[in-house]
């Protein structure tokens, strides 16, 4: 699943099609593209995009002005006047304008309308939760992936199988705010183009600080792939 500042960098790249209106709709998505001829591309959210949502799930993607994948992988394209948008192996839904007044946009680690108080009111509310599956949930940490998580985990020093309720006060504040400090590193370094010479444990194999064996597990309920460090992670 493509990670918030991921999606911010996608949202950049379409910001030019706002304002504009819709020539021709296609792909094989399967609502009704047609009433969408003729609509004007009011504004793009980074939590979801109205009237129409999309979601890149573990392996979407997107171009522009080119269609980079065959018709069988292309959910949806958009046509306007200056150019065109392809979304590949995706969600596509068409929603109501309702829709919007459901999403908790202060749940959005990289919103200006992010909450860490909302954030941290939830974690308190699920004690028993591990904190690998607490930020990769959507409802809290909503644009923090695995490579985030696997990241933050080791800025704060906690080992991923480690239930919210054990965390002392002063590691949920970490936690919280190291989500949002990570996210918006990321989102520097993939502009930069140099994301992964940043990562200390992800995908790594030897612990940048103490030279042990880094531990390479399937973690939480979701059983995503965990990296840490016995040694300067420790178990709540």
């Amino acid at each position: 699943m493509p990670e918030g500042p991921s999606i911010i960098l996608m949202k950049e790249s379409l910001l030019p099609f706002t304002g504009q209106q819709v020539t021709e709709i296609s792909g094989n998505a399967q609502f009704e593209k047609d009433s969408f001829v003729g609509q004007i591309l009011l504004e793009i959210r980074t939590f979801g995009k109205q009237v129409i949502r999309i979601h890149l799930l573990m392996f979407g993607s997107y171009s522009i002005d080119e269609q980079t994948k065959p018709d069988k992988s292309l959910r949806l394209a958009l046509f306007f006047s200056s150019g065109s948008i392809y979304f590949y192996t995706c969600s596509v839904k068409s929603v109501d304008l309702e829709y919007l007044s459901y999403i908790d946009w202060e749940a959005d680690i990289m919103s200006d309308s992010w909450n860490p108080e909302k954030a941290k009111e939830k974690l308190k509310a699920n004690p028993t939760m591990m904190v690998c599956d607490a930020l990769m949930n959507q409802d809290i940490f909503s644009g923090v992936g695995n490579i985030i998580k696997n990241e933050v985990l080791f800025r704060i020093g906690v080992q991923p199988e480690s239930p919210l309720g054990h965390l002392p006060p002063g590691k949920i504040k970490k936690l919280i705010e190291e989500a949002r400090n990570y996210s918006f590193d990321f989102l520097k370094w993939k502009r930069e183009f140099v994301l992964k010479k940043h990562w200390l444990v992800h995908t790594r194999s030897t612990c940048p600080v103490c030279g042990q064996k880094l531990i390479k597990k399937q973690t939480g309920a979701g059983k995503r792939r965990s990296f840490f460090c016995e040694k300067d992670q420790k178990l709540y």
